[in-house]
């Protein structure tokens, strides 16, 4: 063996400066949130540009940074034992995921429970007209019909979850082109999810401030909106790494974690169906 060749099968990261630009950002953007909702160090409530700064810096580290993990995989830098840390990391990260889903369903159970005692301190301070209300949702907020844009939105994921296992599968069996259709086919559908989400939104006759209900509502499936379109650019450049080649029969470990995403996506959405928008609505 050469003298300094590599005796070993973990992958040694060269110096990067993501880290650090991706921490600077994410200050930038809690930063410009609190300018945005309370104004702070001058600047007046409601300036949006710090924050989109923010965002763009976040946006911006993620591109590098995961084009440079790219870059590793193809160069070969990706050896079997440095895809187990992958692995374990995606699961980590599904976790974590899991538990910040598992304190929206908290909060919104929460005020469905006791919302005579924890839904007072909230709404009676703007509205203090419904200091002795007793019903979920409070007066005043019109539910969804959960067996209409939701059901459909419900059945769109539900073929996804389809269409993109058919993909992932075509994949392992170096059947190239079937893998491409029903990639094709989960980006559009996952796209057609976020089309119907934002037009239920422009369509509710209730609002994120003025009650805990809003609040909580938007916060849970606006939170699983953002999920989705996420999801949909991770399989979006999946399908385009696909089209260039860069992904095979023996090497797609990155479509693997997509696939894992979006099946993470389907079964929350799956339980936001259920006792956000059944349950509350079959118990009026």
């Amino acid at each position: 063996m050469a003298h300094g060749a590599v005796k070993h099968d973990y992958h040694l990261v060269n110096p990067s400066p993501w880290p650090i630009v991706g921490s600077i950002s994410l200050f930038t953007l809690a930063l410009g949130a609190v300018m945005f909702m309370k104004g702070l160090l001058g600047v007046e409530k409601g300036t949006w540009w710090p924050m989109l700064i923010g965002l763009g810096g976040i946006i911006y580290t993620m591109i590098g940074w995961w084009a440079d993990v790219i870059k590793e995989s193809r160069q070969g830098d990706h050896t079997p034992v440095v895809q187990i840390g992958l692995r374990y990391g995606m699961v980590l990260f599904i976790a974590s995921e899991v538990m910040f889903f598992a304190g929206w369903f908290w909060a919104f159970f929460e005020m469905a429970i006791w919302h005579d005692v924890r839904a007072t301190l909230f709404d009676t301070v703007t509205h203090p007209q419904l200091a002795e209300w007793k019903d979920w949702p409070p007066p005043g907020v019109t539910q969804f019909d959960p067996f209409h844009l939701p059901l459909m939105n419900t059945l769109i994921l539900l073929l996804s979850g389809t269409t993109v296992t058919w993909a992932h599968h075509a994949l392992q069996q170096g059947d190239r082109k079937s893998a491409t259709t029903g990639l094709l086919l989960t980006v559009l559908l996952g796209a057609g999810f976020t089309a119907l989400q934002i037009y239920e939104y422009t369509h509710a006759e209730f609002s994120f401030a003025g009650s805990l209900y809003g609040a909580t509502f938007f916060m849970a499936t606006g939170f699983h909106g953002a999920h989705v379109f996420i999801g949909t650019v991770f399989l979006a450049v999946c399908l385009l790494r696909i089209l260039a080649g860069q992904m095979s029969q023996e090497k797609h470990l990155g479509f693997e974690f997509a696939a894992w995403y979006w099946h993470f996506v389907d079964v929350v959405w799956l339980f936001l169906f259920a006792f956000v928008y059944v349950v509350p609505y079959m118990m009026m």
